[in-house]
């Protein structure tokens, strides 16, 4: 915790002390006038999400691949070689300069998943070419009749149910008794017979193996991260993920397909599985910020863009559940960064909600309309984006400049905006993801 008396405190107090240890990190910078800069850029964003005017808007771009792939990798050697991607990872901060690090949570930790037999998944090598990112394989992971299991124990559920159809190194968790069966000595030599048999054994042995895989590319990670901060003075743009309930049934539970039909063959269990998500999600997105000691929680919203809902089911099954997951976070002081991916132009004036304090969080919209986004939530909440991934793969460095210097007199007048892409940035053309970053910082100087 960041304080004896955290529970003591406001979520305003919570807010300016999760900022105050953000821009004063255990780092130990090249120089004084590298961690001057890493000041100046948390200031910014701090000013942004507060709807001051910054010296200038932050430029933060989404960075997935990009780095390995403009350094000559495959795919697969980013996703897989370490030193290789560590280079790449500091080759890319040096010449690019972001107000933020690249997404190091977009190199998937592939060994495990190599470890785990993790079926959610393809990756290089294992089901797409050396040079295609992951892929998700989209299915109906929970039955359609299941509901009433999640909602009686989402953990139970989980783990022997869910967890072992999408990861089968797990299967033969579905032997295992609940562990909320360990209540007294006479239930402990019953609860354990299963861990005595080969399959379960077996089971352990590759969870310890995908562990070690795990503690392999979080160090990894952690370094690259730390040396590109140390050097160049540039800050991580969110301490940790969370997802909105509804997006956590429809993206790898109940899938697209069948969670739309259960919305109107289902609809009460539907909203009870929502609900009773809700405190998962808010500390799934409150534990890692806690330990990386950083303000914001990134939230990648999937299935609330225009077209999966019509404006009334966004407002009664998508919209009150996250909307729960965002008041959860900022009572605890923490920025939520809800990435709107797809187009959000049916949602703004949803979104613009009375109940969720202003200057408390961030909306970065990836096709948006923008001038749209700022007349809704502009005064309100934070916002940003949106440089189109059409743009940054086909477009040229006059396009980019024009498209940029457009976007942030529409926009960033008084305060209150991030410059960003409206994609992940895998495959790019380099100069237009400079001429974005070069752009940015030129046109935010002078407005």
């Amino acid at each position: 915790m960041f304080a004896e008396n955290w529970d003591k405190l406001t979520a305003d107090e919570r807010f300016e002390k999760r900022f105050d240890v953000w821009q004063d990190p255990d780092v130990e910078f090249t120089s004084a006038a590298v961690k001057a800069e890493y000041r100046e850029r948390v200031q910014m964003f701090k000013d942004a999400v507060q709807l001051r005017k910054p010296s200038r808007p932050p430029v933060a771009p989404w960075i997935a691949l990009f780095p390995g792939l403009d350094a000559g990798l495959t795919a697969r050697e980013t996703y897989y070689d370490f030193d290789k991607l560590h280079a790449a990872w500091t080759r890319f901060h040096d010449i690019y300069r972001p107000d933020v690090l690249a997404f190091t949570i977009n190199i998937a930790p592939v060994k495990v998943y190599d470890a785990l037999d993790y079926k959610l998944y393809d990756w290089p090598g294992h089901g797409v070419d050396e040079d295609s990112g992951y892929q998700y394989n989209e299915a109906e992971y929970m039955a359609a009749d299941e509901y009433d299991k999640l909602i009686a124990d989402p953990s139970n559920y989980w783990q022997r149910f869910y967890l072992p159809r999408v990861i089968g190194a797990m299967g033969p968790w579905t032997t295992l008794d609940p562990f909320t069966d360990l209540v007294e000595g006479p239930m402990v030599g019953p609860f354990f017979i299963p861990f005595g048999t080969p399959p379960v054994q077996d089971m352990l042995k590759k969870m310890m193996q995908a562990g070690n895989a795990a503690l392999e590319w979080i160090q990894a990670m952690t370094t690259m991260d730390g040396d590109s901060m140390a050097k160049f003075g540039i800050p991580g743009f969110a301490g940790g993920a969370t997802k909105a309930p509804y997006d956590i049934l429809g993206d790898t539970m109940r899938g697209t397909r069948g969670l739309m039909l259960d919305k109107f063959r289902q609809p009460d269990n539907v909203l009870e599985a929502c609900d009773r998500l809700v405190p998962l999600a808010i500390d799934w997105g409150v534990r890692p910020c806690n330990i990386n000691k950083h303000p914001f929680v990134f939230i990648p919203l999937h299935k609330g863009a225009d077209g999966f809902l019509s404006d009334e089911d966004f407002r009664t099954f998508y919209w009150p559940s996250l909307k729960k997951v965002l008041l959860g976070l900022i009572a605890e002081g923490i920025t939520p960064l809800c990435f709107a991916e797809g187009a959000y132009n049916d949602r703004l004036e949803a979104i613009h909600d009375p109940e969720i304090p202003a200057g408390k969080m961030i909306w970065m919209f990836d096709a948006t309309n923008m001038s749209e986004a700022k007349k809704h939530l502009g005064g309100y909440q934070c916002i940003g984006g949106n440089v189109p991934g059409a743009l940054l793969t086909t477009g040229t460095v006059r396009d980019m400049d024009d498209y940029v210097r457009q976007l942030l007199e529409d926009c960033a007048g008084d305060g209150g905006f991030i410059l960003g892409s409206g994609i992940v940035i895998d495959a790019a053309k380099p100069e237009c993801v400079k001429a974005m970053i070069d752009a940015g910082k030129k046109y935010g100087a002078q407005i």
